[in-house]
């Protein structure tokens, strides 16, 4: 009786167990349940016959083996796992590696970020300085170019001929003759150390004569002459031609910027002058203005009733096209 009941112990154990469900190993490896493990064993152990009395025995054996089966497989899984989690911690230590050396170098680019911000700030100084003193040497230049032709006069619309051009000197004194003679009755030194056409070669395409510049020997002279074509209209064999100061090629065209401006303030008998170097002058409620740049002028006439809206040079050049 007693061998009876052990054997039928396994077969109500496998009624009252439920098999149990898989689980994930780690890499999704998959495998039995410790339960669904014991009742394999237990269904796969021999069953003891009966008046057989070694078979409690003979199941020990075999529960044991099973064991340790069960646990070399639990020591493989546990060594595949290990060689994982190495491989993976070996795969961080990598990674921590090339992290490091990434933070490195973007704290080295900033620091050189760092380097270049500062000497491009030099350089930005060391550029403004420049250009500050080229604009010192240009103006300088222009005005020591100035001063040396402070003996010139230059001559505008004097006919292109042949005969002209071969006797400038001559036909200089000419012009003195026929439009200030006064000068020639007061002894005045008009000699003139050489005059010449500029640009010294002709544009066939240009239909306007080339101007004249006569350089005097006397300053006073030349001053005297100048005063006297400010005052009226010159003219060479009844021909109009016009008489100013010669200066260096920027300041001339400093000066044309003042044109429109320049007549219409003559116009309404603001009495204007270009000045040295090309300041604008006008005579306007008892009291003379200069004017360095065109900016200041416009900002000065929009103040005044009287010149607002008068002076604007943007929509005159807008009708003149």
């Amino acid at each position: 009786m007693e061998n009876s009941t052990e054997a039928q112990k396994p077969q109500n154990t496998k009624k009252n167990k439920k098999k149990g469900a898989t689980l994930d190993t780690f890499y999704g490896a998959k495998i039995q349940n410790t339960e669904q493990i014991e009742d394999n064993i237990k269904e796969n152990a021999p069953k003891p016959s009966k008046g057989n009395g070694n078979s409690p025995q003979t199941y020990e054996e075999f529960e044991s083996e099973m064991t340790k089966k069960m646990e070399a497989f639990w020591e493989e899984k546990l060594e595949i796992m290990q060689k994982k989690f190495t491989h993976l911690q070996n795969r961080y230590d990598e990674t921590e590696k090339e992290n490091q050396a990434l933070k490195a170098r973007i704290r080295q680019l900033e620091d050189n970020d760092r380097v270049k911000e500062q000497e491009l700030i030099k350089q930005s100084q060391n550029t403004k300085k420049l250009e500050e003193n080229i604009k010192y040497l240009t103006d300088k230049v222009i005005d020591l170019e100035n001063r040396g032709r402070r003996d010139n006069l230059r001559i505008i619309g004097l006919p292109e001929k042949p005969e002209i051009n071969t006797k400038l000197d001559m036909v200089i004194q000419d012009i003195i003759k026929e439009n200030c003679p006064e000068i020639l009755e007061q002894g005045g030194n008009t000699a003139t150390e050489r005059a010449h056409r500029t640009p010294s070669t002709l544009n066939p395409q240009k239909t306007t004569p080339r101007n004249v510049i006569a350089k005097f020997q006397s300053y006073q002279t030349k001053e005297k002459i100048l005063q006297e074509a400010r005052k009226r209209q010159f003219r060479y064999k009844g021909m109009p031609i016009r008489v100013t100061q010669d200066l260096a090629s920027s300041t001339l065209n400093d000066r044309k910027a003042w044109n429109m401006i320049f007549r219409k303030a003559r116009e309404l008998g603001l009495q204007p002058r270009i000045s040295y170097p090309a300041k604008l002058t006008i005579y306007f409620q008892g009291k003379v203005w200069a004017f360095n740049k065109i900016e200041d002028f416009q900002l000065f006439a929009k103040k005044r009733p009287e010149l607002c809206g008068k002076f604007d040079t943007e929509n005159q050049r807008a009708r003149n096209t």
